[in-house]
């Protein structure tokens, strides 16, 4: 009679215990998918929206230390700022990182880019979305360096992998 008592109470026990592991699981897909969520972004200005992204392409290159893809976007950047009034001095700049293979020369002249384009883009007309000012107070020697990024999430393109998350969100272009 006290083995199956025993044994009764072990298989609650365990029963109980299950039920645990299966509430927390659900917790935890649960968060994942919220994280999931992207913040898309729209602008009304096209040449600004084309511009927006090919820079998003080019931060993403820096983030992962990928010099050569850095280049490559730095390109298609470099044409679409020259094709906008006013943006020809940016677009030389752009033209500097896409002529260096250098992450370091380029995660500098990154720094100049994204000042102009933060300036750019903070009196444009947003349809959807937010665009967030991030700021490292490392980069540049302690200089500190701006970027903008479509997530609130801090993705470090001065540091990369080395210091992914230094850094903070500086302020919010959003929608009107």
């Amino acid at each position: 009679m006290k083995k199956i008592f025993g044994l009764a109470i072990l298989t609650a026990l365990m029963a109980c215990n299950q039920a645990n592991k299966n509430s927390t699981e659900t917790k935890d897909s649960t968060k994942t998918d919220s994280v999931a969520v992207k913040n898309e972004v729209s602008i009304k200005d096209k040449q600004k929206s084309e511009i927006f992204n090919q820079y998003v392409v080019l931060k993403d290159a820096l983030v992962k230390s990928d010099a050569v893809n850095a280049q490559k976007s730095a390109v298609q950047l470099q044409t679409s700022l020259a094709a906008y009034k006013g943006c020809e001095p940016t677009a030389a700049v752009a033209n500097k990182i896409a002529a260096s293979g250098n992450l370091v020369s380029q995660r500098k002249d990154f720094t100049v880019l994204s000042a102009d384009l933060i300036a750019l883009l903070k009196g444009t007309e947003i349809d959807k979305g937010i665009i967030y000012v991030q700021h490292c107070p490392m980069a540049n020697k302690g200089d500190g360096g701006d970027w903008l990024s479509t997530e609130k999430d801090i993705r470090n393109p001065y540091y990369g992998k080395e210091m992914l998350e230094c850094g903070r969100v500086a302020e919010e272009i959003k929608a009107k």
